[in-house]
């Protein structure tokens, strides 16, 4: 699927995707040219962000 599309699946924009896909968080998303093709299967990756307040840790 697309960028867009995944997008609308994951209710995120589709800066945020192409975001994980450059930094490898998605499973099997291949490059080609200027567009990113992620495989139908792909889930969504949890947002670190809120793994940081989960943690209980006091300096974020």
């Amino acid at each position: 699927m697309s960028v867009r599309e995944a997008s609308g699946m994951w209710n995120c924009s589709e800066r945020w995707v192409q975001k994980l896909c450059e930094e490898g968080r998605i499973a099997g998303v291949l490059r080609f040219g200027r567009s990113w093709m992620i495989p139908k299967s792909a889930k969504k990756p949890s947002d670190l962000r809120c793994q940081k307040k989960k943690d209980g840790d006091p300096n974020v």
